[in-house]
């Protein structure tokens, strides 16, 4: 593949209390609730036209663009679906082992340079820039159940944010510039183990 540079969403999914539980658990089991919660996000993000950029310990990181706005509008689809339907399979965990997960998601819009990178015989399509970095600190501010957008995001889904519900929270301190503007879509039920 050709490096480019390219505007898109970036959308980071991170599992809550998946070290509590990896750390109770046989290796196997660890590997399979892991590998459960992978194919979900990536089901999703993939359903939405998104591609999966990595697997980082327990985050998903996606990726989503196109020529015209709508990728915007992919991201948000393929961020909610994940918060939703990880409720199920939460609920099934917490049923089955006792202890409760959750999802938090990041999304920031802006510019990324994708192409292959990594040690010879082992390159992986990768994405990097500032984009991806304040994404990464967006899925690190939400709180179990939380979806994370950067003003950059909100303005990128166009009047659609009209009807989002989402709440406007502390901005994010970033060094060397203004705070960043962020806003939270949570869950109906707040969990509150983290």
């Amino acid at each position: 593949m050709t490096p480019l540079r390219r505007r898109a969403a970036i959308l980071y999914a991170e599992l809550r209390n998946f070290t509590r539980l990896s750390e109770v658990l046989e290796p196997a089991k660890v590997l399979q609730l892991a590998n459960d919660f992978f194919t979900l996000a990536a089901k999703n993000v993939i359903a939405e036209r998104g591609e999966v950029l990595s697997v980082q310990n327990d985050s998903l990181v996606a990726a989503f663009h196109s020529e015209g706005r709508e990728f915007a509008d992919w991201t948000l689809k393929a961020a909610q679906a994940v918060q939703r339907e990880f409720g199920t399979l939460g609920e099934k965990w917490k049923a089955e082992y006792g202890l409760p997960a959750a999802v938090g998601l990041g999304v920031h819009l802006g510019e990324a340079v994708f192409g292959m990178a990594g040690p010879l015989g082992k390159q992986q399509f990768v994405a990097f820039g500032d984009c991806v970095s304040i994404a990464e600190r967006l899925v690190h501010r939400a709180r179990t159940g939380e979806i994370v957008l950067s003003l950059e995001f909100m303005k990128a889904l166009g009047p659609a944010v009209q009807t989002l519900g989402a709440l406007e929270l502390p901005p994010l301190e970033l060094p060397h510039r203004p705070p960043l503007p962020i806003y939270g879509m949570a869950l109906e039920t707040r969990l509150d183990f983290t």
